[in-house]
Parts: structure tokens; sequence; C-alpha cells
């Protein structure tokens, strides 16, 4: 590592940038797909060619980045090839192109994060637990965006959404040669002995990473879908913009807390207590979002449905694998979450129109219910 001192403003402005690229992308992808007039089943197809690259090339870029050492140059590589191939959607707007960029473009950005949380976990050593003070920067980028965006799309035509893309990934761009490289430390914990399968064979570590899967295929209606549906329930663009933000909020604030909660918790509760309160979320997006007071609770609910969820996987990864494997392991988070969020948006996408919003909702209430029986059964109790 470059120094003893946190390079703490240098991590939290790439992920600043980084998940402000998700605000802009989560709530506003599928309505500008909509606008360029593409049906639902054509707009889940779309939307989960991104997730469904998360199954591929995470784990690509965390065997390269632990047999090469050298995550800080994929990092750098990825964010500018994300520019890069995004940037044809200048070109051409039909499917087949959208498809073939969707494609690209996430190829590259899905070699990015998991590779940077090895990073930080290196710059914070033993102070994993800050890991959420860090991270917590992203949620604000992501709600700068989607408020400013909510808002723009209320005066400008959605036909400006590529360019505020390309703006926003010159800046992970830019953020990402600002950082210093670290490594992470040998730890004599006994859980790098035997290699990365062997330490998916520990009691409990498929089971948690099914159960990944599981929570981001419950979220495909929410990032596919939500904003065509508020906006079709009469919500404005811009209150729905700010709707988004207020879970983001929910969820920073709950990263302020997750240190604690961790010392008194067991990751195997929290983990459950996120999945139960994702089941409760989906119902009452499903069939009370035209009750504001409902809509506002189920938003602050994102503070477990990602906060609680996403910090305790965080904690878990990292001190279930050894330095030689902490790629892997965040790549196999980041490869199952894409696993699950593609076959979540691609299920809405034809369930949609089928069997409608309800019934769409009824099916993720279920798989995060499913997560929430699997981790309080196979997952061992241990504290963060």
């Amino acid at each position: 590592m470059t120094g003893s001192a946190l390079p703490y403003w240098r991590l939290s402005g790439f992920y600043l940038f980084y998940f402000a690229l998700l605000g802009a992308t989560a709530p506003f992808l599928g309505l500008y797909f909509a606008h360029l007039g593409f049906s639902p089943a054509r707009i889940g197809e779309l939307v989960a060619i991104p997730m469904l690259m998360r199954c591929v090339a995470p784990n690509l870029w965390g065997w390269l980045g632990d047999r090469s050492g050298r995550r800080l140059a994929i990092v750098r590589f990825g964010a500018l090839c994300t520019l890069c191939t995004f940037a044809l959607i200048f070109i051409d707007k039909s499917y087949a192109w959208l498809a073939m960029i969707m494609a690209l473009h996430a190829f590259f950005w899905h070699a990015v994060l998991p590779q940077f949380e090895v990073i930080t976990l290196a710059h914070l050593r033993e102070q994993a637990a800050r890991y959420s003070q860090i991270r917590l920067w992203g949620s604000i980028g992501f709600i700068l965006t989607v408020v400013g965006l909510g808002k723009a799309f209320e005066v400008f035509s959605l036909d400006v959404y590529p360019l505020a893309l390309v703006i926003i990934m010159a800046g992970i761009v830019a953020s990402s040669w600002w950082v210093p490289n670290a490594t992470p430390l040998a730890r004599d914990n006994g859980l790098q002995q035997g290699g990365f399968i062997a330490q998916l064979r520990q009691p409990g570590v498929l089971a948690f990473y099914l159960c990944v899967g599981l929570m981001q295929l419950s979220h495909g209606p929410y990032y596919t879908f939500q904003t065509i549906y508020l906006e079709a329930l009469g919500y404005p663009r811009g209150f729905i913009g700010q709707l988004w933000a207020l879970g983001v909020v929910a969820e920073v604030l709950m990263f302020l807390v997750m240190a604690r909660i961790l010392a008194r918790f067991s990751v195997r509760q929290v983990l459950a207590a996120s999945f139960l309160l994702a089941a409760l979320r989906w119902l009452l997006l499903g069939h009370f979002a035209d009750n504001l007071a409902v809509l506002l609770f189920a938003q602050v609910l994102h503070a477990a449905t990602f906060g609680s969820f996403h910090a305790a996987a965080i904690h878990f990864v990292q001190r279930q694998f050894g330095p030689q494997q902490q790629g892997q392991g965040q790549a196999l988070y980041a490869a199952l979450a894409g696993t699950g969020g593609a076959l979540g948006a691609l299920y809405s996408g034809y369930s949609w129109t089928s069997l409608g919003a309800s019934w769409t909702f009824v099916i993720a209430s279920l798989a995060a219910m499913a997560a929430a029986v699997i981790i309080a059964t196979q997952l061992k109790e241990e504290r963060a």
C-alpha cells in the first residue's frame, strides 16, 4: 500500500461516479427503451443483457486480477473500455445494435467493481467495518444522479439520455486514475488453505451465493419497470426520481450504522432480516403503490433490501476468502447477482404483460422469502 493514511476521498470519489452510473441506468434505462418504442418483453431482454454479462465477466476479470495482482490496471482498463463501447450508441439504436452495446459495455463495466472492492478492503486492512463509510458515497452519487436526471427529463427529451451516461462514464475513467493501489495482506485465518474451490465447499458458502442470486432475482421488476410502473400510476418523472433517491438515502443511513449492527448481530441474522424485508417490500409495491404513504415506506425498505444486505454480503466474502482468492470471491458475488438480476429482468419482462404488475411482484416476494429460509437454515452463525 502506498503510505499508511487511508485515501478516503479518493476511494469515495470512485464509488460516487461508479454508482452515479447505476443511478442513471437502474431507474431510466427501461424508460429510455420504452421511449425508443420497444415492447415490455424487448425491454426486459435488453435490461437483462448487462446482468447476464455479470455471470461471465467478473469471474474472468477476477481470475486475472488474482493471478496478475494488477487489479488497479484492470479497473482503469475496464472503465475506459466501458466508455468507448457505450459511445457506439450514437451510431444506431436498432434492437440488435443496442443488444450488442449492452453486452460489450457491460463486459468491461463488470470488470471494475469486484476488483475495486478488493483494493478498497486492502486499503482498509483491519478497519474493514469502515467499508460502509466509503461505500456510502456511491449511494450519494446515485442520489444526485437520479434526482438530477429525473428533473432533467421533465424539461428535456429522453434523447439526451445517452449523452448523460457518457459524461458519467468519463467521470469513472478520471476517478480511477486518482486512486492509489493496494494489495491484500496475507491472513493466517485458516480460510485460504486448499484454494478457491475448497472455500466454496465450506458449510453455507454455496447457500450464501444462491441467496445472492435470489435476492437480485427479486429485484427484477423493480429495476426493470419501477419507473414505467409509477409513471403509469400518474406519478411525474421528477417525483419518481425523488422516490428512487429516498430509497438510497435510507441505504446511506443504513451504511452509517452497519459497523455497529454487524458488531451486535451475526451475518446470518442481518441477511435473513434483509430477505424478509425484501419480501414485504415487493408485496407493498405490487399491491399498494398507488397509496403514497405505503409507497414511501416501501422505498425506505431499500435500506434493508440493498444496504444491510450488501454490507453484510461484502463482509462475508471478505472473511471467507484469503488474499489470493478475494478477486474470485468478489467476482462470484457479482456474477451470481448478475445471474439473478438477469433472470429477474427476463421473467418480469414476460410476466408484466401476461400476469400484470401485482403478480410479477408476488413472484419477486416469493424469491426473497425462499432466500430467507435458505440463509436461516444453511449459513453458520458468525459474527462479522
